[in-house]
C-alpha cells in the first residue's frame, strides 16, 4: 500500500512540475544512479551497477532527445556531443566494468548540473514576477 501511495506522489509530482524543475529532478537521477553504480562496481555487483547504468543511459537519451536544435543550434550541438560521450562512457562500463569511466560522466555532467541549479530557480522568480505568469 505504501508503494502505491508513493507511485501516486511521484506521478502528481510530475504533472505539477514546470519544464525546469524536471529537468533538475533527471538530473538529480542520474547522479544518483551513477554513484550507487560506481559503489556497486566497486564491490563486484556487476548485475545491480549494470541495471542502474542502464537507468543512467535512458536518463542521458531522455535528455539528448529533448535537445531543441531549431531553438538553440550551437547549444544543441555542444550538449549533442556531451550526452554522446557520456553514452558512450556508460555503454563502455557496462561492458567492462570500468570504474573511472563512470567517474569521467560524473566529472563532465557535474559544471553542466550546477548550472542547471542556478538557472532553474533564477528562471522561476523572473516567470513569477512577470504579469498574469503563474508556474
Amino acid at each position: 500500500m505504501a508503494s502505491s501511495a508513493v507511485d501516486r506522489y511521484k506521478q502528481v509530482r510530475v504533472q505539477t512540475s514546470t519544464p525546469g524543475e524536471l529537468l533538475l529532478a533527471l538530473y538529480d537521477g542520474l547522479f544518483r544512479f551513477l554513484n550507487s553504480a560506481k559503489v556497486c562496481l566497486e564491490n563486484n555487483q556487476k548485475p545491480r551497477a549494470n541495471e542502474l547504468l542502464g537507468k543512467s543511459y535512458s536518463i542521458v537519451a531522455e535528455l539528448y532527445l529533448a535537445l531543441d536544435h531549431d531553438e538553440a543550434p550551437e547549444l544543441c550541438a555542444n550538449l549533442s556531443a556531451l550526452y554522446d560521450f557520456c553514452m558512450t562512457r556508460i555503454n563502455e562500463t557496462i561492458r567492462d566494468g570500468d570504474v573511472q569511466k563512470v567517474e569521467e560522466v560524473v566529472r563532465v555532467l557535474t559544471p553542466l548540473r550546477e548550472a542547471w541549479q542556478q538557472a532553474v530557480p533564477e528562471a522561476m522568480k523572473e516567470a513569477s514576477a512577470k504579469p498574469g505568469k503563474t508556474k
